[in-house]
């Protein structure tokens, strides 16, 4: 039996998702790295698990460390510091080896199967190394010049990790040829053998924003949570009645410790409930002077930036004005443009309702607001 060290380079800025780093955004219960390691884990003749990580982010690591152990496996997890390019990441995920053989792997291609690993197990020998290919199925074009013209596709494949060599020889291939664009051609620089074993297409890497939306499609990864808002105020004299930040002329106000803009409260408690946060009275709470009189919409804010803070987007909202008294339909587009500008974009979606005469909101003595937000996990 062979042996072979798993090593998972997770070391990229992510620059071509807006300096998002894939490779640890979560696919389901698994950060992207996770699901290759576990992969790997798998198959006997992987000894251990090397993950490279960025060198400015060293606080993941004891993170890191700790979801692997949590983990039902017993293969070790070494976590090593990378480099400024990927060959000096390489370098530094190989150096701390164990094994005989290695396989260097991009951790932004989950979704490589335990056949690609055990064949290039079977593959790799002293002598040879072995890598994934898979043949180009796609017309191709080359521009020079401004001048389109046809590249013959016969015989060419596209490159997959993981890669598979001998640790010794490739760590001097690596030393030598630093500007090799991935470790087989560092190999074949150094005139050793090279085969291949058959890629697979699901072995894709998430490189664009579109490649992390076919990932989180195959893992069925996308976790939404819907919340339910509700509030009432009293009608009273000689307050401003304020409904999603518009001031409403009306002879009746809303009672309350803040502005009571009873929409807006509604539409906050929707959204904290769907991130599992407490309500806004535990939050703003009318014993704090700090909020008498306060404008909702900027406690609004505040409720946006606590949602981002634990990986929120809020999808779709809701909400339901009850009242009697006075028509609020023609006030409805200034209240959607207030929330607009806070969210970004056109999420909510308000009714306004009599409340047919019956109960408080019916005899004209409050307003009841209820809303329900949806929210997706990023």
């Amino acid at each position: 039996m062979k042996n072979f060290s798993f090593i998972i380079v997770a070391g990229g800025s992510g620059s071509r998702m807006q300096n998002t780093r894939k490779q640890f955004l979560t696919l389901g219960d698994s950060q992207v790295w996770e699901i290759s390691a576990k992969t790997a884990a798998e198959i006997p003749d992987v000894r251990e698990i090397i993950l490279v990580i960025p060198s400015d982010s060293q606080e993941l690591k004891p993170e890191l460390e700790a979801r692997w152990k949590n983990l039902t496996t017993l293969k070790p997890l070494k976590i090593v510091f990378g480099g400024e390019t990927r060959a000096v990441s390489v370098l530094h995920g190989l150096e701390i080896s164990a094994c005989d053989f290695v396989m260097v792997h991009d951790a932004a291609r989950p979704f490589v199967s335990a056949k690609i690993i055990q064949d290039l197990v079977n593959a790799t020998d002293e002598n040879t190394g072995a890598i994934p290919l898979m043949p180009v199925s796609d017309a191709l074009k080359k521009i020079e010049n401004s001048k389109i013209s046809c590249v013959d596709r016969e015989n060419l494949f596209v490159t997959q990790t993981p890669q598979s060599f001998h640790r010794c020889k490739l760590i001097a291939a690596v030393k030598k040829y630093p500007l090799a664009k991935d470790e087989a051609e560092a190999w074949l620089l150094e005139n050793h053998e090279l085969t291949h074993v058959d890629g697979d297409r699901l072995n894709f890497k998430i490189t664009w924003r579109e490649d992390m939306q076919i990932a989180e499609a195959l893992t069925n990864s996308k976790i939404y949570r819907t919340g339910l808002g509700w509030d009432i105020h009293r009608l009273t004299p000689e307050r401003e009645l304020i409904l999603g930040g518009v001031k409403i002329p009306a002879r009746l106000g809303l009672l309350g410790h803040s502005d009571a803009d009873a929409l807006t409260h509604a539409i906050m408690d929707a959204i904290l409930g769907a991130a599992g946060l407490p309500d806004i009275g535990n939050i703003f709470p009318a014993s704090d002077s700090r909020f008498k009189n306060a404008n909702s919409l900027e406690l609004l804010r505040i409720v946006l930036g606590m949602i981002h803070e634990n990986h929120w987007q809020i999808e779709f909202i809701d909400a339901v004005i009850q009242a009697q008294i006075p028509k609020l339909n023609p006030y409805i587009p200034d209240m959607k443009a207030n929330f607009a500008k806070i969210f970004g974009r056109e999420i909510v979606n308000i009714k306004a309702k009599s409340a047919e005469f019956l109960d408080d909101a019916g005899s004209g003595l409050a307003i009841i607001c209820q809303a329900v937000a949806t929210l997706r996990k990023i």
